[in-house]
Formats: C-alpha cells, structure tokens, sequence
C-alpha cells in the first residue's frame, strides 16, 4: 500500500479487506463514527490505534528507523567548533583573502565591478 496520511491507509486497508465502515467498527468494538473519523484527512490516531485497525483489517504495520546520512562533513563543523572564536575569525579572514581574487574574477566575467 502506497498511501501517505493515516487516514488514507486506514481507508485504504479498510476497501483492500472488503469491510465498510461500520463493519470495521464492529470487528474493533467501535462505532462507525469513530472508524469515519479515522479516515479524515485531519485524523492523527496514535501509533497503537493505526495498529490496531490495521490488524482488524487483516494487516500489520511495519514500522522502520534507520539512521539518516548527513549531506554535510560533520567532522569540518566539529573541527571549527572547537576554534576559539579568535581563530575562528583568522580562518575566516585567511579564506576570504584567498577567495578575493576568484570572486573579482567572477564579477568582471560578468560585468560588474569588482
């Protein structure tokens, strides 16, 4: 199932079991207003609850965490931090004296005053 919203899976698994709402309701010992709830796109129902009503549909839900890769050089960021706010500021004055050239360069390429 391909759904992103709680309440688009829980329709979702709901119409793939063949159940209308107030069948759900009765396999979940709920009223069929509680199921209509659900499938509200304004529906937030815990984690226990969705997994409830998907077992109650014949489903399981299967949740997975994995470790996100940072798009950026976590080590470099330490490294600076680690700077006094002295040296910091040398690094940064260092950099710019270095990158002076290239970006009046890139401004005359371009037509502007550098």
């Amino acid at each position: 199932m391909a759904t992103t919203t709680a309440s688009e899976l829980v329709r979702s698994a709901r119409r793939a079991a063949g159940l209308t709402q107030a069948e759900l309701a009765d396999k979940l010992g709920t009223s069929q207003g509680a199921v209509a709830r659900l499938e509200r796109r304004s529906a937030n129902p815990t984690i226990a609850t969705l997994d409830r009503v998907l077992q109650a549909t014949g489903h399981r839900l299967d949740l997975a965490v994995s470790a996100r890769k940072s798009s950026v050089d976590e080590t470099l960021i330490a490294r600076q931090l680690r700077l006094t706010p002295r040296d910091r500021l040398r690094t940064f004055q260092a950099a710019r004296r270095k990158l002076a050239p290239l970006a009046g360069a890139a401004n005359r390429a371009h037509g502007r005053q550098g």
